[in-house]
C-alpha cells in the first residue's frame, strides 16, 4: 500500500501514513483553508489499510496548534481509527508541550470519546 507523505506548510500539518510500518504520523500547525478537502484523503487511506494492515499500528500526534475545523476532522480521523481497531491493536501516541494545557486537554477529550488507547506524551517547549 503506498503511503501518504504530505509536507507541512505553515497551515497544514506534515502527514506520514506508513502502511508497511505501520506508522501515521500528523505533525505541525492544522489551519487550513478547508479542512475536510485536507483530511478526506487521510480518512480514506485508513479505510484502504485496513485490508493490510500491521498487527500493532502506532499513531503519534504531534500537533502545536489546531482550528475548530480542523478539531472535526482529527475526531473523524480517531472514528475511523477505532473502526478498524481489534484488526490491528492501535495506541494513539499524542503529544503536546509541558506548558501547553489547552493541547493536553484536546486530548483528554479525545481519549474520551474514543475507545483507543492514548498516551499523553508531554514533551520539552521546541
Amino acid at each position: 500500500m503506498d503511503p501518504i507523505k504530505i509536507e507541512g506548510t505553515p497551515k497544514t500539518p506534515t502527514v506520514i501514513f506508513d502502511g508497511d510500518s505501520g506508522v501515521l504520523e500528523i505533525k505541525g500547525r492544522s489551519i487550513p483553508e478547508n479542512a475536510v478537502e485536507f483530511y478526506k484523503p487521510l480518512i480514506d487511506w485508513i479505510g484502504s489499510y485496513v485490508d493490510g494492515a500491521k498487527d500493532n499500528t502506532v499513531v503519534n500526534v504531534q500537533l502545536e496548534y489546531f482550528n475548530t475545523s480542523s478539531s472535526k476532522c482529527i475526531l473523524d480521523v480517531f472514528k475511523k481509527l477505532e473502526s478498524i481497531n481489534g484488526k490491528t491493536s492501535i495506541t494513539i501516541n499524542w503529544h503536546f508541550e509541558e506548558d501547553d494545557e489547552d493541547m493536553l486537554e484536546a486530548g483528554e477529550d479525545y481519549q474520551a470519546i474514543i475507545n483507543i488507547p492514548f498516551k499523553m506524551i508531554e514533551m520539552e517547549e521546541m
